[in-house]
């Protein structure tokens, strides 16, 4: 089951093809948006969505593999699932080495689209939780001061106490109590988990 955030956003201009995916989605529990063309969903789109994409990749107009390059250059992370014919195999081969998640050629069963689009929304919910913690480690080092930066980034880069000191200009003793701090504010105990946030976000 996916979680209560997460919607199934369908790109389809084949309507038989949109009431297919909704009852098989909706009869399984999940939420789904369908749009009948690329542009539909890009006019839709917002930052904050969550779930996945099921892409027709032939489409009038803007194609589905148009609609990702998009998607792309605007930074999107939500994970897309290629619906493709035949022949359109080597393009979305081609989609998934440029990022898209998954693809899966027509005719396919409701159980080969189900399993990929449950593996789609995990993915999901680890990017996002991968962005809350990226975001709340941004903002604890938003959080010390210039010298603590200075302090932490050395630590970082192996320096013991004495050097830092003697880099800075600054106490051994000084050094500590702002090492102290940036642990503190960092939400960390111990030089490994320090080095692994700063490592997070760089």
């Amino acid at each position: 089951m996916s979680e209560s955030s997460q919607t199934i956003f369908v790109v389809d201009d084949d309507e038989a093809m949109r009431d297919s995916m909704t009852w098989l989605l909706e009869g399984e529990g999940f939420r789904v948006v369908c749009f009948d063309s690329a542009e539909s969903f890009l006019n839709a789109r917002r930052d904050d969505m969550r779930g996945c994409l099921v892409l027709d990749v032939r489409m009038p107009e803007m194609s589905g593999l148009e609609l990702h390059e998009k998607l792309e250059a605007l930074g999107s992370q939500l994970p897309i699932i290629f619906v493709t014919g035949h022949g359109d195999v080597p393009m979305a081969v081609s989609a998934l080495q440029r990022g898209a998640c998954d693809f899966i050629e027509k005719p396919f069963n409701d159980e080969d689209i189900l399993s990929r689009i449950r593996r789609a929304l995990e993915l999901d919910a680890e990017l996002s939780a991968r962005r809350q913690r990226d975001g709340a480690i941004a903002h604890r080092l938003d959080q010390l001061t210039q010298r603590e930066r200075e302090v932490m980034q050395l630590v970082v880069a192996g320096k013991l106490n004495k050097q830092v000191a003697d880099e800075l200009n600054i106490s051994m003793k000084t050094v500590e109590a702002h090492r102290a701090r940036v642990m503190e504010k960092m939400g960390v105990r111990t030089l490994a988990e320090l080095v692994k946030a700063v490592m997070t976000v760089n």
